[in-house]
């Protein structure tokens, strides 16, 4: 398959998918070659060819749909983000909910992979931030549209490749050795919940004070769609609860519920809203 060919296909089917062709521009030869081994699969031809099957059975669509997700994720990834998590925004949150007498610091990871997040949340939590609040328990809900990425989360097992930037005493306290890398140890993983959801239709039927949604709405969907999105996230997230976006993500125009937490550029505090 040609890029130039398999460019023009993506520009054609992502907004029908409400999808935005820019956030896939760097990781299109991922998904170009998902979508050729599907045409291999169903013995056609080429794209065209493709193309004209899709528009013959809708059902495909969704098939289509699986193979244009990106669930590129590590532990501590970003790691400027998960410092300033650990020095200011969940002291400051965590402070906050003791004051109102709660009993627990809640978290929602929107688009979690296959658990790397939610478990560095944890990792942190326990490991650096729980002698502080021993009253405070940390429940992290964390949420992907892909069964098989909730799967492997769930299992709690990740090659070497995905903790190469874990601190490397967080790592010795958090993970074991196991057959293939290295398996959460049960301690890290009790605090995490993980739930197939799909971000674009649905979100958890609860409030959290710190929500994550990382590389994924505001890179992959289109704009109206980043609008219901971030709407759905704001009546799920408390009043000066914290929202942390990707770094090189920005929240879509208007959106004014929110202001920068300090200086991090990917952490904001809700501060209105529905």
């Amino acid at each position: 398959m040609k890029d130039s060919d398999c460019v023009l296909f993506l520009q054609w089917c992502l907004p029908k998918l409400r999808l935005r062709w820019p956030g896939f521009r760097k990781v299109r030869r991922q998904v170009c070659r998902r979508i050729d081994r599907r045409i291999a699969a169903l013995g056609l031809r080429d794209l065209p060819a493709y193309r004209a099957y899709l528009e013959g059975h809708p059902a495909e669509w969704r098939v289509l749909d699986a193979l244009c997700r990106i669930s590129i994720s590590r532990f501590y990834r970003d790691k400027g983000v998960f410092q300033c998590l650990e020095r200011d925004v969940l002291p400051d949150l965590a402070r906050a909910v003791a004051l109102r007498g709660e009993a627990d610091v809640r978290c929602w990871s929107a688009g979690c992979a296959a658990g790397e997040e939610p478990y560095t949340l944890a990792v942190l939590w326990r490991l650096r931030l729980a002698h502080q609040f021993p009253a405070l328990g940390l429940k992290i809900l964390a949420t992907d549209a892909d069964p098989h990425a909730i799967e492997r989360a769930v299992e709690g097992c990740f090659p070497a490749g995905n903790l190469k930037e874990l601190p490397e005493e967080l790592l010795a306290a958090a993970l074991v050795p196991a057959a293939h890398g290295f398996r959460v140890r049960e301690a890290f993983r009790a605090p995490v919940t993980f739930l197939e959801q799909d971000l674009r239709v649905a979100a958890p039927d609860e409030r959290f004070h710190l929500v994550l949604c990382r590389n994924l709405a505001f890179t992959y969907f289109d704009d109206a769609l980043q609008r219901e999105t971030l709407r759905r996230i704001e009546e799920r997230l408390s009043l000066e609860g914290a929202l942390v976006i990707g770094r090189r993500e920005r929240l879509p125009e208007g959106a004014s519920g929110f202001e920068l937490w300090g200086r991090a550029a990917e952490i904001y505090r809700r501060v209105s809203g529905p």
